[in-house]
């Protein structure tokens, strides 16, 4: 019976590990718990029930034992999709019979605990491109595309160091568009920069929540309400943080 016991509670922390680095890492509601529901199935365990939030994961095992329950709360949340598919691999080769309950989870421990494949300046590289590429497909002129290059690179690195220096999302995406806001104006003046409109489009662009926007609205259609208006209500805070940095420019200048 303990060792029913202790099965049951290593199957619940293999589960609990692979849905935390999937809603950690970008990944949708409704995945994270098929996800988890499947791994458990493949060990045993086919009375589980995954409960995921935004903000926290509630999962539970029914069994010869009383119904057992574990909680872990999600703090940060950030975009790796590598993470994701890195998950679902496992996950796959768990159902496949390929791992034991300690190798799946040494493999996950592995991947919780590995930082980005790419560097700072790859991040604030790529950022940088994209907002050129960005100006250019909102038809805009190619005479913008340097200053739209250094002013998104500029946006993104400013978010980066913000969050560092005060943890609050509102706060370092509204100072980033401020300093966007800023830069772009300072390009436009002393005729380095032509269209201002574009070149903060195409400048913040890095900066707006695609990929919650799109989690949103797909858990919504699969029926998890509080999870897609918690994201949906995130999505919009992260547009207004971004509307206001850039309104507070246009109020100086």
């Amino acid at each position: 019976m303990e060792m029913e016991k202790q099965e049951t509670y290593d199957i619940m922390a293999v589960c609990l590990l692979a849905g935390k680095i999937m809603l950690q890492s970008g990944a949708e509601t409704y995945r994270v718990e098929d996800t988890m529901m499947r791994i458990a199935a493949s060990f045993g365990a086919y009375q589980s029930h995954p409960y995921v939030t935004p903000t926290g994961i509630l999962f539970s095992v029914e069994g010869s034992e009383p119904t057992k329950t574990k909680l872990i709360r999600i703090v940060e949340r950030t975009t790796d999709l590598e993470k994701v598919a890195e998950v679902n691999g496992i996950s796959r080769k768990i159902s496949a019979g390929e791992y034991t309950i300690e190798e799946a989870y040494k493999e996950l421990k592995k991947i919780s605990e590995s930082g980005s494949p790419y560097s700072l300046w790859i991040h604030v590289l790529a950022a940088a491109i994209s907002s050129g590429c960005f100006l250019i497909m909102f038809q805009g002129n190619w005479g913008d595309f340097i200053p739209a290059f250094i002013t998104g690179g500029l946006g993104f690195l400013s978010l980066l160091y913000f969050h560092q220096l005060v943890p609050i999302k509102f706060f370092s995406e509204f100072s980033a568009s401020l300093i966007i806001g800023l830069q772009a104006h300072l390009f436009v003046s002393i005729g380095i920069g032509g269209e201002l409109d574009k070149i903060i489009i195409g400048s913040v662009m890095p900066l707006v929540p695609g990929l919650l926007i799109t989690n949103a609205v797909r858990d919504l259609m699969a029926g998890h309400l509080i999870s897609g208006l918690a994201k949906g209500a995130d999505a919009f805070l992260t547009a207004f943080a971004i509307g206001a940095g850039i309104a507070v420019m246009f109020s100086f200048f």
